[in-house]
């Protein structure tokens, strides 16, 4: 098997990073370290089709994302090279 397949990126710190258990949209650049940028986000939320980050919910005006399913997110788009 490929070496570069086994090996993944490793997005825990994400997690720990984060006890509370979601990330606002407007703080998920810093929350990522850069990887996400809130308006991509955006754009996948209005787009149904789009493999976006599932579970978004609502605080008032605030849309947020579960912590697991951001790191998920990421996952699946991760791609070793």
């Amino acid at each position: 098997m490929n070496q570069n397949t086994q090996n993944k990126p490793d997005f825990s710190g994400i997690i720990r990073s984060n006890p509370c258990g979601f990330i606002p949209r407007q703080k998920i650049l810093e929350a990522t370290g850069g990887l996400i940028k809130p308006k991509y986000v955006a754009n996948l939320d209005a787009d149904r089709e789009a493999d976006g980050i599932k579970g978004r919910f609502k605080v008032g005006r605030k849309v947020c994302y579960p912590v697991h399913e951001v790191v998920a997110f990421l996952e699946r788009r991760a791609q070793m090279i």
